[in-house]
């Protein structure tokens, strides 16, 4: 917990003269994201609101908002934790992300496409790879389907899908080898972002739609395998 506070602590700035519960779970929603709070870890309160110079009040609302994104999980009499996904909740997120996610290439207007978030997604996967940073390939990967997301030019769209690649994070945390779970989908990140260059959304769906299907099937194995019914 000591590293996961010392990064929120850079993050207090961030926060600037708007100190807001909506900031501070902005901040948690990406530090989750980005994998510095595993699922079933606690959340101190006092901790996490020194770490970022909030009262007990906001960071209880922040809490509260996070709550509702099926994020956190508050247990009676043992505090607030980072929940831990069932295999229904992953198999949910997939739908969500298949429905979206294709919706947007499908509806893309006439291109050429604003790609440059989408080049530097698959170029940090790459690089994450080659240093062996399989949790870094995975963030990049998530990277690649936010700027995908993004193309849509909608701020509602932008604001669901943050909290569905936040939970699809939290799957990832169960994944004991990450490398053979994110590795496959560098190259065809590549291919969907080629397909968009090529002015080929037809083709980038396509790919999209097959790429979703297959990373549910293997989520999906490794969570029964690691979590199980009933745990």
């Amino acid at each position: 917990m000591a590293e996961q506070l010392t990064g929120l602590a850079d993050d207090r700035a961030l926060l600037g003269r708007t100190s807001t519960a909506e900031r501070v779970s902005d901040i948690l929603r990406s530090r989750i994201a980005e994998g510095y709070f595993p699922p079933g870890t606690r959340l101190s309160e006092d901790s996490i609101g020194g770490a970022l110079g909030v009262s007990r009040n906001t960071l209880r609302e922040a809490f509260r908002l996070l709550t509702h994104e099926r994020l956190l999980v508050h247990e009676l009499n043992r505090g607030v934790f980072v929940r831990v996904l069932t295999v229904e909740d992953v198999e949910d997120i997939y739908r969500t992300r298949a429905l979206v996610e294709c919706a947007v290439v499908r509806g893309l207007g006439e291109p050429p496409y604003t790609l440059e978030g989408l080049a530097a997604a698959v170029t940090a996967g790459q690089t994450a790879a080659v240093e062996n940073d399989w949790k870094g390939v995975g963030t990049a990967n998530i990277h690649f389907h936010r700027e995908l997301v993004a193309l849509a030019g909608s701020e509602r769209t932008d604001e669901l899908m943050r909290s569905v690649f936040a939970e699809l994070r939290l799957a990832f945390h169960v994944v004991d080898d990450p490398r053979q779970l994110h590795e496959p989908y560098i190259a065809r990140n590549r291919q969907i972002l080629q397909a968009l260059q090529a002015r080929d959304k037809d083709e980038a769906e396509k790919l999209l739609g097959v790429y979703l299907a297959d990373s549910l099937e293997r989520v999906v194995e490794v969570y029964r395998r690691r979590v199980g019914e009933g745990e």
